[in-house]
């Protein structure tokens, strides 16, 4: 009888904290031991000899088989979404079940689990999109929900179908609070996207590439300061998802800086790809419309900075897979304007090789810092470390073994999603993921996919670590506290 059923032998072990040579043994779904020339036989032995040995990618910000607020039905589904996670590096990936005008919360989110406990190859969670703060919502489903492990929610304060305003954004940030749970934020002033947008159109202004002029990084930044004056109310802690403009980026630097409690993230695309992008003839450039939307080299430099400074802590992908028909992208063909195109991109596939390649490959980040931006921050800041997004005894057995000289031209015949296209086509990469363990069975190896339908798992979440750090709430925000608590009581909450 063997000791382990599967041993990583030879590889460099990269951790968000250190390196080491090691090798893993793993037993069931769990990291059993880690040790130089460790004892013991096993079922399989994997040679990671010039190899580095990473925690399986963590996404915490992708959108999959989920209705827009446009009413556009992505490309993939949790099958197909997870399958291209897979084969990118990343071993669980927590989507959103959206909250539509007049749904109930409930049901959503039942209705959303069961869509993934049917199609996930690998191990799950998914985040909420509030819409509405009814008393059903915000008293009973969403408290209910926080505590069966769904500890993250999303809010919009844009997209006139989805947005909630500054009344509402109050009542939904006090919940937080209370039930200690992280608000993701999507931050951009929705009336200055409309003024502007309304303008450009009178004067006959269409071409996708004023998507990015409509949605103007003033936007993004005075939504990006509003919000964290308003989490300031409670000390409550908020996420900015996709931060994009170098404003909003210094909104955050300056908030911390005055002890507000505010977290970032960027995506790939924000990284490695401009506003130039956007200008391509006839509706082709709808391809690389996202909101935020794309930026300047500026933006880029400023970003990558954020990133290894630790203003921003996550690298997602906002993997939003719109096919460029009349499905998603281009509604009324080469008639639609920038305004009925369908937001986002695809790339939960392509997000760590871009991270590996033009982060740790061009020197701007080390191998750590692509650990702690791809995984370990995923898993603490939304509740699910130590149990994932690290290599150590006890954890997931969740890895990823890269080889960091392998090229890789990027192209949508070689990617596994079901879009159509990557916005990423013709790029070569340096560092690939050949070989993705998942709770300890071997689900990419050589190319091929190893795991069926429904194999992932549903983890549930504890509490983000940003309402474990210890900290004095002020009196200012124990009063509003106090006042919020009082005002659902009335409500007889």
């Amino acid at each position: 009888m063997n000791d382990f059923d599967l041993i990583i032998r030879g590889g460099t072990v990269v951790n968000a904290t250190h390196t080491c040579e090691a090798d893993v043994a793993i037993r069931g779904d769990k990291i059993a031991a880690i040790g130089t020339h460790l004892p013991g036989s096993a079922a399989r032995v994997i040679d990671a000899t010039g190899r580095l040995v990473m925690p399986g990618g963590i996404d915490t910000h992708c959108h999959v088989e989920q209705l827009s607020g446009m009413g556009k039905m992505g490309a993939d589904d949790w099958y197909s979404a997870s399958v291209s996670a897979a084969f990118g590096g990343t071993t669980m990936i927590v989507p959103f079940a959206a909250q539509h005008r007049g749904n109930s919360l409930r049901k959503v989110a039942d209705d959303y689990a069961e869509l993934a406990r049917r199609k996930s190859v690998i191990d799950y969670s998914y985040h909420l999109i509030l819409s509405e703060t009814d008393p059903q919502t915000l008293h009973t489903d969403l408290p209910e929900l926080i505590r069966s492990g769904i500890t993250s929610f999303k809010v919009y304060m844009t997209y006139d179908q989805l947005k909630i305003d500054d009344y509402q954004l109050l009542d939904v940030l006090a919940v937080a609070a209370r039930e200690r749970a992280l608000v993701m934020v999507h931050a951009e002033n929705n009336d200055v996207i409309r003024w502007v947008s309304q303008r450009l159109l009178e004067r006959g202004y269409t071409a996708p590439k004023f998507h990015g002029v409509s949605h103007v990084a003033l936007a993004e930044a005075e939504a990006t300061h509003r919000v964290i004056q308003l989490s300031r109310l409670f000390d409550v802690p908020v996420m900015i998802v996709h931060v994009s403009a170098v404003e909003a980026l210094s909104t955050i630097q300056a908030a911390r800086q005055i002890g507000a409690q505010v977290y970032g993230e960027t995506c790939p695309h924000y990284l490695v790809l401009t506003e130039d992008d956007m200008d391509l003839p006839g509706t082709e450039g709808a391809k690389y419309c996202c909101s935020p939307p794309l930026r300047d080299a500026q933006a880029q430099a400023s970003l990558w900075e954020g990133l290894a400074n630790g203003t921003l802590q996550t690298l997602s992908s906002d993997h939003a897979p719109y096919r460029y028909d009349e499905s998603g992208k281009i509604p009324y063909g080469d008639k639609t304007t920038f305004k009925q195109m369908a937001n986002g991109m695809p790339g939960l596939e392509a997000r760590l090789p871009l991270l590996f390649s033009e982060g740790v490959g061009g020197g701007r980040l080390s191998l750590q810092q692509f650990v702690a931006l791809s995984a370990t921050n995923h898993a603490k800041m939304y509740g699910i470390f130590p149990r994932k997004g690290h290599i150590a005894q006890g954890a997931d057995a969740d890895i990823a073994i890269w080889n960091p000289e392998r090229e890789v031209t990027l192209t949508v015949a070689a990617l596994h999603d079901q879009v159509g296209y990557t916005p990423y086509e013709g790029r070569t990469v340096k560092g690939w993921p050949e070989t993705v363990v998942s709770a300890g069975r071997v689900i990419v190896s050589d190319g091929r996919l190893d795991a069926a339908p429904g194999s992932g798992r549903f983890i549930a979440r504890g509490v983000p670590e940003p309402h474990t750090v210890e900290r004095e709430i002020s009196p200012r925000a124990t009063f509003f506290r106090t006042l919020a608590l009082t005002q659902e009581k009335q409500k007889n909450y």
